[in-house]
């Protein structure tokens, strides 16, 4: 797809930074624009026509400050201190193409990463940015840093489950259960994803959707094992 027939799925959103009071704008994409041509088992959606993925860090060019849109102005009080002392020092600014790929996406996901370690936001934020910089590297074919970056998911969402409320990233409980079996299975570790699986299975919170992707999840390492 052209440049210009991308930059026709954006549009520039208007944006205060919640640490130093910057405006900024930010290209977002349009929401009747993304085509899901599919969904992969850890819930990775597969787009055409323009990525949302790409576009889902907000970074202030003044501060330093990057979070996932979801995120950006839930920051609070006390967390702006450890930014403007933890991450603006720190801060070398940088200008970014209007269209973007899937290693400058990696690159802001990874700057929104390290905020959320520098400042000590939850687990569950280290976890989901982590695990949608795996999706970019599965979508560069990069095997390696993928597993690198869902073992890291793995952590913080297995720590979220623990200690945190739901829901998590709109992720309720039998979700998150499942996730957590799934991030096993991926990684080799069929003894833990099993045990996820059935937890979820057994459930009776659980959707029946998700328990059917746990007894699919269940039937591949079954099927990997004959």
């Amino acid at each position: 797809m052209s440049d210009t027939s991308i930059l026709n799925h954006l549009f520039d959103r208007q944006i205060v930074c919640p640490v130093c009071n910057s405006h900024f704008k930010a290209k977002t994409v349009k929401s009747k624009s993304p085509r899901v041509i599919s969904k992969d088992s850890d819930f990775f959606i597969r787009y055409s026509v323009v990525n949302p993925y790409l576009y889902d860090v907000l970074i202030c060019n003044s501060c330093g400050y990057a979070a996932m849109k979801s995120d950006f102005e839930k920051l609070k009080s006390h967390k702006k201190e450890l930014v403007l002392s933890n991450v603006t020092p720190k801060w070398k600014p940088r200008e970014y193409p209007y269209i973007l790929d899937e290693k400058l996406a990696i690159e802001r996901y990874k700057l929104a990463l390290l905020n959320a370690m520098l400042i000590d936001l939850p687990n569950s934020t280290k976890g989901m940015l982590s695990l949608k910089i795996a999706w970019m590297y599965r979508l560069l074919d990069n095997d390696i840093q993928e597993t690198l970056f869902l073992k890291q998911a793995l952590e913080g969402f297995n720590t979220a489950y623990m200690t945190e409320i739901f829901p998590i990233y709109g992720l309720q409980r039998d979700s998150l259960m499942y996730l957590l079996g799934e991030l096993n299975r991926r990684l080799g570790n069929n003894q833990d994803a099993l045990q996820w699986y059935s937890k979820t299975i057994v459930n009776t919170n659980s959707s029946y959707k998700i328990k059917e992707m746990a007894r699919v999840g269940k039937d591949l390492i079954k099927t990997a094992n004959t």
